[in-house]
């Protein structure tokens, strides 16, 4: 006996949207090029396979049952899918990826991050996106073990043979705490002696191999640790702790004395953040990342995916 996955055949559902759309198994029959009783014995093989009745038997009509009306609407979804799928090989085929990974470091702007996804799936393409949250290290290591295909905000140098990159900008780092913190009332500038005695905020590097990165943390002091950036930004607006944070995302909570900058002895950091990719076929890159490649040749786009972020 012929099992569902046998009958349920694109050609097959075709003939039932053609039947419901004609409204008779004669007129269908003409409209296919079949006799009848050959129709009838096809969706008689169907309803059989499925132990359902298709349609309503007492009409003239083709009326389908409610299991019938399931199967149209079920049909119709998938004959779309099929055709969307045969669309996005054909395109795949002239140099678009089927998947393109991005993996987004805690420091980046995602408003900016989405607006490019916005320009990117306006152009109608076969490639899926796919975004990973990473920070510090983890956001190049997903590059060298193949996780992803493009980077943005790797915080160090890649020696990995097949890994390209090319600077996003400088991002200034101030040393930052809630005006309720107890170290806004100390005299300036801290020395480590002083910060140490108090807790820090720290983010929680994604690498999965190694110890990953540390920055601005002393031996000894105690630490909250949380996902991403923004958290850390959240914890030290709370006074939960104190910490070196990224002005560009500090800057919106300064202005209105939400956080307050504190000189310390440490010398100034400044990071200089790259965005880093690999080429997904052995002849380079597909037409998908061509694209994101293009819009980070604009000093806009890259000013804008370390400067614009939005407050909590």
């Amino acid at each position: 006996m012929p099992t569902a996955r046998d009958v349920l055949t694109p050609d097959a559902l075709a003939m039932l949207q053609t039947i419901a759309a004609t409204g008779s198994f004669a007129a269908a029959a003409r409209e296919l090029g079949l006799v009848p009783s050959a129709l009838t014995y096809r969706v008689r093989q169907i309803e059989d396979a499925l132990d359902v009745l298709l349609y309503d038997r007492s009409s003239r009509q083709a009326r389908p049952t409610e299991a019938g009306a399931e199967l149209l609407r079920e049909g119709a979804r998938l004959l779309e899918e099929i055709d969307a799928v045969a669309n996005r090989v054909k395109r795949v085929a002239t140099g678009w990826e089927p998947q393109l990974t991005i993996a987004v470091d805690s420091i980046i702007s995602k408003a900016t991050v989405m607006e490019l996804c916005e320009s990117f799936f306006a152009l109608n393409p076969p490639t899926r996106i796919k975004l990973r949250d990473e920070t510090l290290s983890g956001t190049l290591e997903t590059l060298t073990s193949g996780q992803s295909d493009l980077a943005l905000g790797v915080a160090e140098s890649s020696t990995y043979l097949g890994i390209h990159e090319k600077p996003l900008g400088d991002v200034r780092f101030v040393y930052a705490v809630a005006p309720h913190h107890p170290l806004a009332s100390m005299t300036e500038p801290l020395c480590d002696a002083v910060i140490r005695q108090h807790r820090a905020v720290a983010v929680a590097d994604t690498i999965t191999r190694g110890g990953g990165m540390t920055i601005g943390l002393l031996g000894g002091q105690d630490v909250f640790t949380v996902a991403t950036m923004q958290a850390k930004l959240d914890a030290q607006l709370r006074g939960l702790g104190c910490g070196f944070v990224p002005e560009c995302m500090a800057r919106a909570y300064t202005e209105t004395g939400r956080l307050v900058v504190l000189q310390v002895e440490r010398p100034q950091r400044l990071v200089r953040v790259n965005y880093a990719w690999r080429n997904i076929t052995p002849a380079g890159h597909g037409q998908a990342l061509a694209w994101w490649l293009s819009q980070l040749e604009s000093p806009t786009t890259r000013a804008a995916l370390l400067e614009r972020h939005r407050g909590v």
